[in-house]
């Protein structure tokens, strides 16, 4: 099927209001994801930023793909847990990746749940 609308406008605009509403900032971008299960290396983030990605992940659009296959609507949401910015770009690992995603899995909570109740 097309993917030109992968991701649901109107899911997107309505976990907008909600983040909004609930005082958590949010951001949009371009996300690129990757095989893994490995960490990207400096010259994989250089490229990706050049062909505009803003976040890149191993996660998400696999199974985005197959919903949407499947005529389910979707909306995509991620946590950014280390920065792939030139001069920035630190040794990563699994652990810590996980303590910075579980310091934002209440927030993420909150907006799903509530997301789920406008459906």
């Amino acid at each position: 099927p097309d993917m030109s609308e992968t991701y649901s406008r109107e899911l997107i605009k309505k976990a907008e209001v909600i983040a909004g509403k609930l005082n958590i900032k949010i951001h949009k971008g371009i996300y690129t994801a990757t095989t893994g299960p490995t960490f990207e290396t400096t010259a994989e983030y250089e490229y990706f930023r050049v062909i505009g990605s803003d976040a890149v992940g191993m996660s998400t659009v696999p199974e985005t793909i197959v919903a949407h296959q499947m005529g389910i609507k979707c909306f995509g949401i991620s946590v950014i847990t280390d920065l792939g910015v030139p001069g920035k770009i630190e040794f990563t690992t699994h652990e810590h990746v996980q303590d910075v995603a579980g310091n934002t899995e209440k927030k993420m909570t909150l907006i799903i749940k509530e997301l789920i109740k406008v459906l």
